[in-house]
């Protein structure tokens, strides 16, 4: 099951189902007029959105039109929470490395996460606004969005909360990072609002590229116009995506519609690519101790989709511009 929000209908959007084939979709109105109303009554509207996608694939579906992601918000435009962990060990490291910092004793233990904006979420083709002095960076990575998910869960039991699973562009502004985490807290100005794909999909529906914790498939990063990255999201993915809502609800529950990222995508194999310029940037620094590759500049072009095995992109793909604010 394929689903989406439209950019109508207030700031939730409209809920609507999207075939196979993404080439045509039908409103789940009657079951759900938004993504928050039906994930939070999932177990009620869950079977009624499979039955309309059985009808939508058949042809039967009143009402159906032709699909446009540029039509699309982020599937849910608006979270009640948003958690993006690091779940790629070589992403980590690398950073460690290229500061010059010694690995923690806890890295393969407990994931680094951070909680970022929710209430404004991009849509997969909105333009990313900035100014060039921020440093500006995509970061490629897979995300799930959750039901409720009760305080102290263990990973095992977190996994049957995920029910939607996406991509997403973690936009980072990497020149505020530096300043707000010497500071000594948290990060704010760091972490503008993310971008996400087009539909997201029932882990059922993603067949073998969803092993149960994690998505499989080549995460394909093409910035202005080149191939920048292509590792695999699942192979080098330490902690799950149950690991990481089980982090996440250590200490709270978490509401339904929450959304947890993966963090950056990235395999040891440095053929893969990168999945955003920051690493691009770390491994010049280690190799040659010379920085080449530049953050984003208004005019960058960035393209994210998955390729499963079968050389599919169930998810659509994330097209986005950064653009001058204002």
């Amino acid at each position: 099951m394929r689903l989406a929000s439209l950019k109508t209908g207030g700031r939730d959007g409209t809920l609507i189902v999207v075939d196979r084939a993404m080439a045509r979709a039908v409103r789940g109105e009657g079951i759900a007029m938004t993504m928050r109303e039906a994930i939070e009554n999932w177990a009620a509207t869950a079977p009624r959105l499979a039955t309309l996608t059985d009808k939508l694939e058949a042809g039967h579906a009143s009402g159906a039109f032709a699909f446009e992601p540029k039509a699309c918000a982020a599937p849910l435009p608006r979270a009640f929470g948003f958690l993006d962990g690091s779940a790629y060990l070589n992403h980590v490291e690398l950073a460690r490395r290229a500061r010059g910092d010694t690995l923690p004793d806890t890295l393969e233990t407990d994931p680094l996460m951070y909680q970022g904006c929710s209430d404004q979420l991009l849509g997969p083709c909105d333009r990313i606004p900035g100014e060039l002095s921020w440093g500006l960076d995509f970061e490629a990575e897979s995300a799930v969005i959750v039901d409720d998910v009760p305080m102290g869960v263990n990973p095992k039991e977190a996994l049957a909360h995920i029910k939607l699973v996406m991509l997403m562009n973690d936009v980072s502004a990497r020149r505020l990072v530096v300043s707000e985490l010497a500071k000594g807290f948290g990060f704010i100005h760091g972490k503008p609002p993310s971008a996400f794909s087009p539909v997201a999909l029932t882990p059922d529906s993603l067949g073998q590229a969803w092993d149960g914790a994690r998505l499989h498939g080549q995460l394909v990063s093409t910035f202005n116009g080149k191939r920048f990255g292509a590792p695999d999201a699942g192979v080098e993915m330490h902690f799950s995506f149950g690991d990481l809502i089980a982090h996440a609800a250590k200490t709270r529950p978490l509401g339904a519609g929450t959304i947890i990222g993966s963090g950056t995508v990235s395999n040891k194999d440095r053929a893969t690519g990168s999945s955003c310029l920051l690493e691009r940037r770390m491994i010049e620094k280690i190799d040659s101790g010379k920085v080449t590759t530049e953050l984003m500049k208004p005019g960058d072009h960035i393209r994210i989709e998955l390729r499963d095995a079968e050389g599919r992109s169930p998810f659509g793909a994330i097209d986005q511009m950064m653009v001058k604010l204002g």
